[in-house]
C-alpha cells in the first residue's frame, strides 16, 4: 500500500539485512565480510528488484558501509534516486527483533507493525510448514506456529515501547476491511499522504495479485480474514485459544471458546516455554555466534 502511494519506490522484495545478510557476513568493519554480504547480494533477487548498477554500487559497500543499516541506506537511497522518490519503506518480519539495531543504526527510522490474528498467523504457518516442530511434538504444528507468532509479536510490541514516538501498531484485518480510515491514521504518523484512490487503483504487488499459499481462494473470492474459522475444527480452536486467549484478549480479538476452555494446561504451557526459549537461543546464536554464517538462504534466491 505504501508503494502504491507512488510516494516510495516500488522495491517489491524483502531485504533481508538484518536478519540474514549481516548474520552471514559478520562484522561489516572488515573489508572482507562487505565482500562477502556483496557476493551474496549481487546473486540475488533483491539484488535484481533494486536494478542498481552492480560495479558502482558495490564500490560504494565497499568503501562507505560498516554496519547493516548502512547497506540498508545506501542500497534504499538509491533505489528511491532511481525513482526520483525522497523516502522509501521497506518491509520484513523478522525486523520486529532488531528493531533496537535498526534504530541505532538508522537513527530516523520509522515502525509499523502489522498485527494480525494470531489463530490466523497460527493456520497459515502449520499449513506451510513454515515453523518446524520437533518430532515429538507429534501433531502439535498449528500449537507451535501459534507460540511462534505470539513470541515474535510480543517482542515486537515491548521492543515498539522503547520507541513509542516511532512506532505505531496496525491491525491487518482493519487494512483488509476499512483501508481508507486505516490508512488516515498512517498518513499521519508517517507524515505523508497516502490517497487511498490511487494505491488501488495501482493495483501494486499483492493488492492486485495477493501472495498467498491458499491459491484456490482466488478464483472463489478471496477473503483471508477469519480463514481459521472455515478452516480449523472446533477441537483444533479450543486448543489453539487455550495457549494464545489472554493475548488473543490483550489485542482485542474475540475468541470462539469459553473462558472457561481456554485455561492453559500445564503441558501446553510447558510447551509455550520451551519452544519460546528454542526461538529465542536460535535468534541470539544467529546474530552472535559464527552459527550465522550457515543461516537459511532460502530468502535470498541465490542464482539466476
Amino acid at each position: 500500500m505504501l508503494l502504491g502511494s507512488g510516494y516510495f519506490p516500488p522495491y517489491r522484495s524483502e531485504p533481508v539485512v538484518f536478519d540474514l545478510l549481516v548474520p552471514r557476513s559478520g562484522n561489516l568493519r572488515l573489508r572482507a565480510n562487505r565482500e562477502r554480504l556483496l557476493k551474496d547480494w549481487l546473486r540475488s533477487k533483491q539484488f535484481r528488484a533494486s536494478r542498481l548498477d552492480p560495479e558502482q554500487f558495490g564500490e560504494k559497500v565497499l568503501a562507505d558501509c560498516r554496519t547493516g543499516g548502512d547497506f540498508l541506506r545506501l542500497m534504499m537511497d538509491s533505489v528511491a534516486e532511481r525513482h526520483n522518490c525522497k523516502r522509501w519503506a521497506v518491509w520484513g518480519p523478522d525486523n520486529l527483533l532488531h528493531m533496537h539495531l535498526i534504530k541505532r543504526e538508522i537513527p530516523d527510522a520509522l515502525f509499523l507493525h502489522v498485527i494480525r490474528d494470531g489463530r490466523d498467523v497460527a493456520f497459515s504457518l502449520a499449513r506451510s510448514g513454515f515453523i518446524r516442530a520437533f518430532p515429538w511434538s507429534g501433531k502439535g504444528g498449528l500449537l507451535v506456529s501459534g507460540s511462534h507468532w505470539m513470541w515474535k509479536t510480543k517482542r515486537g510490541r515491548r521492543l515498539g515501547r522503547l520507541f513509542a514516538a516511532d512506532y505505531q501498531e496496525v491491525r491487518y484485518e482493519d487494512l483488509v476491511r476499512e483501508p481508507e480510515p486505516t490508512l488516515a491514521g498512517v498518513s499521519e504518523f508517517i507524515g505523508q499522504e497516502l490517497p487511498y484512490r490511487t494505491i488501488r487503483d495501482s493495483a501494486l504487488g499483492t493488492i492486485g495479485q495477493p501472495n498467498t499459499s491458499f491459491q484456490e481462494e482466488i478464483d472463489r473470492g478471496f477473503d483471508p480474514v477469519g480463514r481459521w474459522k472455515k478452516n480449523l475444527t472446533a477441537a483444533e480452536v479450543k486448543r489453539l485459544e487455550a495457549l494464545l486467549g489472554r493475548f488473543l484478549q490483550e489485542l482485542d480479538y474475540p475468541l470462539e471458546s469459553s473462558t472457561r476452555s481456554w485455561q492453559t494446561s500445564v503441558g501446553m504451557r510447558a510447551m509455550d516455554l520451551f519452544y519460546r526459549n528454542v526461538f529465542t537461543m536460535k535468534e541470539w546464536a544467529k546474530m552472535h555466534t559464527p552459527m550465522g554464517r550457515f543461516v537459511d538462504t532460502s530468502r535470498l534466491v541465490l542464482g539466476s
